[in-house]
C-alpha cells in the first residue's frame, strides 16, 4: 500500500488565512471599541445619583457639547461625539431639561436627547407681591426670562386676549404647583395659567361670586387686600366680611395695605397719617370702592375667604393687644377705639414705636 504525502498549503492560502485572522482581530477590536463607545458608562455626576442638563432654545450640537463640557458631565467627550454623529443627533437637537443618571452610557444619552424626553419642572409660586416678584420667581424655574414676562404682563393689547388688562393681570394666576417643561416661553406660561384660571373658577366659585354680586376680578382684588391684612386663614372670612360691609354702606375701605402698595414702599410697618395723603387710585382712604387692581397675588385661602365671607355687623378691626397676629372686631367706632387703645398700650409697654 502506497503512503500519501501530506498536502502542503500553498503560500497564497497561508497569506489568505493570515489576512483573515488579522481581519478577525481588527473586527474584534473595532467591535470592542464600538461596544465601549455605546455601552460603557460615560456620565460623570460628581458624587450624585442624578443631575440635570439644560439645553436652551435655539441650541445646536456645538452648544450642547459646550454645556456638557462646561459642567464636566462626560468622562470621554470624544466617544459621545462619535455616537452622536453616528445616530445623527446634530440634526435633531431639542431644547429642554434632561435628567442624567449615574451609569448612563452614550447610547442612552443620545437616545434621550434625540427623543426630547424632558424631565418636567414642578413650578411653584406663592407669596407674590408684584409683577417683578412673579416674573423673577418664574424665570428661576423655567426658560422664560423675567423681562419677557413683565413685558407681556404690562401689554394691554396682549392681555385683552384674556379679558383683562395690566392693572388686573394678577387675576390670571392662581398660586399653586404646576408641571411645566423647562423650555416654556413667557407666552406659553401665561396661556397655560389662563387655562388653569378657567378651571379654578369653573363651578361653585363662579356661582358664589354671582350670588355676592361680584365679578371675578372684584373677588381677587378684595382677596388681595385680605391677604395682606392677616396671615391667619381662620379669620380671613371675618375680615372679608368687614370690607364687604363697608362696600355695601358706601364707606371707603380704609385698608392700610393699599397705601403701602400705592407708595410702593414695602418697608412701611405702620401706616401714618402722612401715608394717607398720597394721590393714588389705590388710596382707599381717599377713594370709595375697590382699587383698580389686586395689590398682590392672593392665596386660594384668601379668595375662598371672600367667596365664603362671614356674615356679621362688624365695621372695624384692630390687631389684638396680645400681638398674636389675630384681630379684635367691632361694630361701633367707640368699641374700635377702645380696642385700638389696648393695642397701642401693648406696643408702648414693649417699647415698639
Amino acid at each position: 500500500m502506497e503512503k500519501k504525502e501530506p498536502t502542503k498549503k500553498s503560500p497564497l492560502k497561508k497569506i489568505i488565512l493570515i489576512f483573515l485572522f488579522i481581519l478577525l482581530l481588527a473586527g474584534l477590536a473595532a467591535g470592542s471599541l464600538i461596544y465601549r463607545a455605546l455601552f460603557r458608562p460615560n456620565i460623570v455626576l460628581h458624587g450624585k445619583n442624578s443631575g440635570y442638563l439644560y439645553i436652551p432654545t435655539g441650541s445646536d450640537f456645538n452648544a450642547v457639547l459646550n454645556i456638557l463640557n462646561k459642567h464636566s458631565f462626560l468622562r470621554d467627550p470624544g466617544t459621545f461625539t462619535s455616537v452622536a454623529l453616528w445616530k445623527k443627533y446634530p440634526e435633531k437637537v431639542k431644547p429642554g431639561r434632561y435628567r442624567l443618571r449615574k451609569g448612563m452610557n452614550n447610547n442612552e444619552l443620545v437616545n434621550l436627547l434625540r427623543a426630547g424626553k424632558q424631565e418636567p419642572v414642578d413650578l411653584v409660586f406663592h407669596n407674590i407681591r408684584t409683577k417683578q416678584d412673579l416674573a423673577g420667581k418664574i424665570s428661576r424655574q423655567i426658560e422664560a426670562d423675567s423681562t419677557s414676562l413683565i413685558h407681556l404682563l404690562n401689554d394691554d393689547n396682549y392681555l385683552r386676549n384674556f379679558g383683562t388688562g395690566p392693572a388686573c393681570a394678577f387675576t390670571l394666576f392662581i398660586p399653586n404647583t404646576y408641571e411645566f417643561f423647562w423650555n416654556t416661553s413667557a407666552d406659553q406660561f401665561i396661556r397655560r395659567m389662563a387655562e388653569e384660571q378657567k378651571k379654578f373658577w369653573s363651578g361653585s366659585r363662579t356661582e358664589k361670586a354671582k350670588r355676592s354680586g361680584m365679578e371675578i376680578s372684584s373677588v381677587v382684588i378684595l382677596a388681595s387686600i385680605v391677604e395682606k391684612e392677616t396671615s391667619r386663614d381662620r379669620e380671613k372670612p371675618v375680615i372679608a366680611g368687614v370690607y364687604l360691609n363697608r362696600l355695601k354702606k358706601g364707606w371707603p375701605l380704609q385698608a392700610d395695605p393699599t397705601l403701602i402698595f400705592a407708595w410702593n414702599d414695602y418697608s412701611i410697618r405702620r401706616v401714618l397719617n402722612k401715608h394717607k395723603e398720597i394721590n393714588s387710585p389705590y388710596n382707599t382712604y381717599l377713594h370709595t370702592g375697590l382699587p383698580p387692581g389686586p395689590i398682590c397675588l392672593p392665596s386660594v385661602a384668601s379668595i375662598d375667604a371672600v367667596l365664603d365671607h362671614a356674615t356679621h355687623e362688624y365695621m372695624y378691626f384692630c390687631a389684638k393687644e396680645d400681638l398674636s397676629g389675630y384681630h379684635n372686631f367691632a361694630v361701633t367706632l367707640d368699641e374700635h377705639n377702645r380696642n385700638a387703645a389696648r393695642y397701642q398700650a401693648a406696643l408702648k409697654k414693649l417699647n415698639i414705636h
